[in-house]
């Protein structure tokens, strides 16, 4: 049963008396209002400094108070709960099951369904070497950072998306993101590196790679893309551990050529500046529509050496915005 409206002058009367400095309990035994009803109109009043019944910003929500919070229970207990399946709940509860009022009830609270962050399964080891990592790099010398060549894998295609309700600002949180393996999905695959000074080669690995294949890339193209930077002899040479890069041919490449290469942290691709380059290399290709495999590897190697170097200055230079996030996170993924 609908609650009778307040008149104005009582309304007016519960304000007078909070800005006399009247505290709720007081005030609603004095007007024999109850004290929910004297909070709600004093929380008006202090938004809108009125009393009055505001126009409404559109149509009433057909979905009964009670079902409303039902459903921001069910998302906020289970956020990859889908909006078929919340329709579904709604039918069986015998409430409005369209799309619209279900997303906007949620909305209200500030959930929103977005694609789902991929990142990577950590352990608790994993997530410990990361943060020790980042701990004892944070205060390297931006000299030393520039003498870095970064380098990593990717694949370019298509992936299925997923989608999550969130707050704003929690699309790294744990419950928001799912676990994957390294080159899920995609069509062709690259090996790349770049600097400080702009990007190195870009190959492209033809079939699945092996230790062997990964010496050879190494031998035809990483001191070339250091010399082509004008990196000194003693650069620093950053690979992630791979059991390919970790492999004894691929060591005894390194080791007979007197590469300095950085210790890294398994599962770290947020410690990496390459992946901001890997995204923007990916956006751009997916502009030019590719038709075939060579379109795309001859778009991408284009686009690769489009890159600007200013990016690549900024990507190095904000390093340590991404250790500070890793040490915030305590080793866990970051928004990096």
């Amino acid at each position: 049963m609908k609650s009778k409206k307040l008149s104005a002058d009582l309304r007016d009367r519960i304000v007078s008396r909070y800005k006399s400095g009247e505290g709720y309990r007081k005030i609603s035994a004095a007007l024999k209002v109850p004290m929910s009803t004297v909070a709600s109109i004093i929380r008006k009043w202090n938004k809108f400094e009125t009393t009055r019944t505001l126009p409404r910003a559109g149509r009433p929500s057909k979905l009964s108070d009670q079902w409303r919070r039902a459903l921001v229970r069910e998302v906020t207990k289970n956020t990859m709960v889908t909006l078929s399946e919340l329709q579904r709940s709604s039918v069986e509860r015998g409430e409005p099951s369209r799309r619209t009022p279900i997303s906007a009830a949620i909305h209200q609270t500030g959930l929103y369904g977005t694609v789902v962050r991929r990142k990577p399964l950590l352990s608790k080891r994993q997530m410990a070497a990361c943060l020790e990592f980042a701990k004892s790099h944070l205060k390297d010398s931006q000299t030393m950072r520039n003498k870095i060549l970064w380098s990593d894998e990717t694949k370019i295609g298509v992936n299925v998306r997923h989608h999550v309700w969130r707050k704003p600002g929690t699309a790294h949180h744990q419950a928001n993101t799912i676990p994957i393996v390294k080159y899920g999905g995609g069509s062709i695959m690259l090996w790349g590196c770049f600097s400080a000074a702009g990007t190195g080669r870009l190959v492209r690995i033809k079939g699945k790679m092996t230790a062997a294949m990964y010496r050879d890339i190494l031998d035809e193209n990483l001191l070339q893309s250091a010399l082509d930077l004008r990196l000194r002899r003693r650069f620093i040479f950053q690979q992630d551990n791979d059991p390919k890069h970790t492999a004894k041919i691929s060591k005894e490449w390194l080791q007979d050529n007197s590469m300095n290469v950085l210790e890294w942290p398994s599962q770290s691709p947020d410690l990496n500046p390459i992946e901001h380059l890997w995204r923007d290399l990916k956006m751009a290709v997916h502009r030019c529509f590719p038709s075939n495999l060579m379109e795309l590897e001859r778009c991408c190697k284009e686009e690769w050496a489009k890159l600007a170097k200013d990016r690549c200055v900024e990507l190095v230079a904000s390093y340590s915005k991404r250790l500070e996030a890793v040490i915030a996170a305590k080793g866990a993924s970051t928004k990096y």
